[in-house]
């Protein structure tokens, strides 16, 4: 630790130093000194009370009641909303306050809230049971002046099924007059959606003694569970029937009102309710306007109660962390935190003391750790999408090399090399250009799921779309169409057309070489598809390779940062003799191949070298000397194998028993007392020695021994994904545009035409800008998580997650 503190800063190639640091803070300053230092950002503290509750913990009573007042703000937040109150876009201060006034306050408009909701649905409740009253007088009355002469008469009614009339039941049984009496009536409402059921059950108690009315209500009653609802009117005959009718409009939850039949006391409760919803209506509208006028109060100042009720409460969770001194009365803290940053710290340190009136300061000083410190990397919005792709595999190991910097270039680069058409580069380009131009205002706005991942990334995007465009002039593809931008071809047609000649078919230029790129001339011919085969093939792999040879490279970086010999001469050597010897001699015949337009054949050459490294290369030879060299690399790829393997662990063992031999033989000649010292001083180093376990270490070696050799077959395999890539989207777009845009404009008629054009449009951005844009940045995203950063980045650190106020601005926290 102490010679990495003495490095300069490594910005972005390597994290930040972080340091552990020891806060002797005093108990009287202490919320101060933690706000300033949340203010500041640069601290992570670690959990010092690990072994208690929450309940236990000091600030316990704080942190439950900071709880209860975001309760209350998130309650006043529900009230606004509904109201359709604005919050005003009141800036944050940092002006003093007390908590128990803040507190006092909440409980007070909360109070007064609560209660004028209770009454608010208590008058609600009235006003809508008077609407109903005086809507069953409404529709009651008209049952009753229409149906009076039969009502009174001495026959049982039952309405039919489909409620269209009512069919009329003779007396069969002679009726003592004395027992005769006029019929009985119950007028009220229920559901609608209950009305039919409620009528069948109705008929089946009374076994159709009644006359059932309704009629649905429209619009002004309605319920919120039940919705709309029906008044009806029951006519039944006896004590028995009225009291079955009775117990089934509780069941069905139907309301029952009363009705006079008398029609000037119908006029005179009419009137009665009228006045009293009049009444109630400015009562209701009277409540209304003090609750906006409470809400609107509360409003102004909501948003930055939420804020402050969210830094108290972070502050004290972490006061919560810090182990309490009572004998000295002061808190004691520990936190990684920057190197670099231990000034504008103890400044901090120095502000809080002072505004808290605090007589005695904090205590800044280093700690001594084995602990292995976070991660972290000072990072902007363009390098910061691509430090996220790399995150996501896994946070990197405390100061070993950030893949990052070398995917700010990658990346794209062999994205664009699978998207490879500068037509589309160019709308990529656009696209990108777009969100970065409207970033304040798009970076202000709640976007979805996938713009906002595009929005994320438009600096990647940008410099996607950038090499799309570069490697578009190299295939010389613009929507699959080629053009002569850097000059005429190279080639001439002889007698056949060129569309049906082979390169045999076409006479080559002696003294002209096309420019920049592939020659148009290979477009449409018969031979294009071999050729460009050949071609993205051999590229991917000399690609593939050069990005393999990049990552072993790192390797040496971090074993020479760490001051691991081992790692170089046992791990980065031979894996850079094995993959040389085997795939960086192959990329080196490719290029010697298209140099000297050789007709050798790579595939026999690279076989046979295997299998018969002795034999004659004939035809298939590109230099001289070249089999003695292919026996030699033979002979380095199959040493290098056991040179991974074996001396490595073995080394580590020998060390092992080196150590063990050492404090052996340093026990011996001392003292008790400079025994006992010393014992102390090596405790720790004793439990790691105890730890080694050859066995361990030995299979490990070969694991990774043998997922390097395989790996250099499959991952230089896995970059011919570059070739099928690029081939089946510029294939794709050759589709599109001959099948569709062609063809529909070999056709006269502009509406077929302005088809074709809409179907080519739609074509090309929802497959090759959008499919194939995802596809080629998955590939990418593959290639670099596990053909490349395997060799080097072993991605199992912790990111640095300081404590700061930044980081508490969604309404999760509160």
């Amino acid at each position: 630790m102490n010679r990495m503190k003495d490095l300069p800063p490594m910005h972005l190639l390597r994290s930040e130093q972080m340091i552990l640091v020891q806060l002797i803070i005093p108990v009287e300053s202490a919320h101060d000194t933690v706000t300033y230092l949340a203010h500041l950002g640069l601290l992570q503290f670690k959990d010092l009370n690990s072994g208690k509750s929450a309940f236990q913990r000091t600030y316990a009573n704080q942190v439950k009641r900071c709880g209860e007042m975001a309760r209350k703000l998130r309650y006043f937040k529900d009230q606004t909303t509904k109201a359709g109150i604005q919050l005003a876009a009141r800036p944050t201060t940092d002006k003093d306050f007390d908590l128990e006034e803040l507190e006092v306050k909440f409980s007070e408009f909360e109070a007064e809230l609560r209660e004028i909701e209770v009454n608010s649905e208590k008058l609600n409740r009235r006003y809508n049971e008077l609407t109903e009253f005086q809507t069953v007088l409404h529709k009651a009355g008209r049952f009753f002046n229409s149906h009076q002469s039969e009502a009174n008469g001495r026959s049982r009614f039952v309405e039919d099924s489909d409620g269209e009339g009512a069919v009329l039941l003779e007396q069969e049984m002679q009726t003592d007059p004395a027992k005769q009496g006029r019929l009985g009536y119950i007028t009220g409402l229920v559901a609608k959606s209950k009305s039919a059921a409620f009528e069948r059950i109705l008929f089946r108690a009374t076994r159709g003694n009644l006359l059932f009315k309704q009629d649905v209500i429209s619009g002004h009653v309605t319920d919120s569970t039940t919705g709309e609802k029906a008044v009806f009117v029951i006519f039944f005959s006896g004590d028995r029937a009225q009291s079955k009718i009775s117990k089934i409009c509780e069941a069905f939850g139907a309301s029952r009102y009363p009705f006079p039949e008398d029609v000037s006391m119908q006029r005179q409760m009419l009137g009665e309710v009228a006045e009293r919803l009049t009444e109630l209506r400015t009562t209701l509208d009277a409540g209304n306007l003090h609750r906006d006028a409470v809400l609107k109060t509360i409003a102004y100042q909501l948003e930055f109660w939420i804020s402050l009720v969210q830094r108290e409460k972070a502050v004290y969770h972490t006061l919560n962390m810090l182990s309490i001194d009572i004998t000295r009365k002061c808190l004691v803290a520990e936190a990684w935190c920057p190197l670099s940053a231990s000034n504008q710290i103890q400044e901090a340190l120095q502000r809080a003391a002072f505004d808290s009136n605090s007589q005695v300061g904090a205590v800044f000083h280093e700690l001594q750790s084995k602990d292995l410190p976070p991660t972290y990397f000072k990072t902007n919005k363009f390098s910061g999408a691509f430090q996220d792709i790399v995150d996501a595999y896994g946070v990197g190991r405390y100061q070993e090399a950030n893949p990052a910097v070398f995917t700010i270039i990658t990346f794209p680069f062999l994205f664009a090399v699978m998207f490879g058409d500068w037509a589309h580069g160019i709308a990529l380009l656009m696209a990108s250009l777009y969100l970065i131009l409207r970033e304040k205002r798009l970076g202000s706005k709640k976007l979805g799921d996938i713009m906002e991942m595009a929005f994320g990334g438009r600096y990647i995007i940008l410099l996607m779309s950038i090499f799309s465009i570069y490697t578009g002039f190299v295939y010389n593809e613009f929507f699959s169409v080629p053009f002569s931008l850097f000059g005429s071809s190279a080639y001439k047609c002889r007698e056949l057309s060129c569309s049906d000649a082979t390169t045999t078919g076409l006479l080559k230029s002696p003294s002209y070489t096309y420019p920049f790129g592939v020659d148009p001339v290979w477009h449409g011919s018969r031979s294009e598809l071999p050729f460009l085969n050949s071609l993205k093939m051999k590229m991917s792999i000399v690609l593939g390779v050069i990005h393999m040879m990049l990552g072993i490279g790192l390797s040496y970086f971090n074993a020479k940062f760490f001051n691991n010999p081992l790692d170089i001469w046992y791990q980065f050597v031979p894996q850079v003799l094995f993959l040389g010897a085997m795939f960086g001699y192959l990329s080196l015949l490719i290029i010697i191949k298209w140099c000297s337009g050789s007709q050798a054949d790579l595939y026999h050459v690279m076989i046979y070298m295997f299998l018969s490294p002795t034999a004659d290369l004939g035809e298939n030879s590109l230099f001289w000397g070249q089999r003695g060299i292919q026996v030699m690399l033979v002979l380095i790829a199959v040493v290098s194998v056991p040179w991974m393997l074996f001396p490595k662990p073995f080394i580590l063992r020998k060390r092992h028993l080196e150590k063990l031999q050492g404090r052996a033989y340093g026990i011996l000649g001392g003292t008790d007392l400079d025994s006992i010292d010393l014992d102390q001083e090596h405790e720790h180093d004793e439990e790691q020695l105890e730890e080694f376990e050859f066995g361990e270490i030995f299979v490990h070696q070969m694991i990774h021994t043998i997922e390097f050799v395989l790996g250099a077959v499959s991952n230089t395999a896995s970059y011919l994904r570059l070739w099928a890539l690029s081939l089946a989207h510029a294939q794709l777009s050759s589709v599109f545009y001959e099948r569709v845009l062609l063809l529909a404009w070999s056709y006269q008629s502009i509406i077929i035409r302005l088809i074709g054009c809409l179907v080519f449009a739609s074509a090309t951005i929802g497959v090759l800008l959008v499919m194939e844009t995802l596809s080629a940045f998955l590939h990418a995203l593959r290639l670099h998580w596990v053909e490349f950063q395997n060799k080097f980045y072993q991605g199992d650190g912790y990111k640095f997650s300081p404590f700061s106020f930044s980081a508490l601005n969604s309404d999760d926290d509160l």
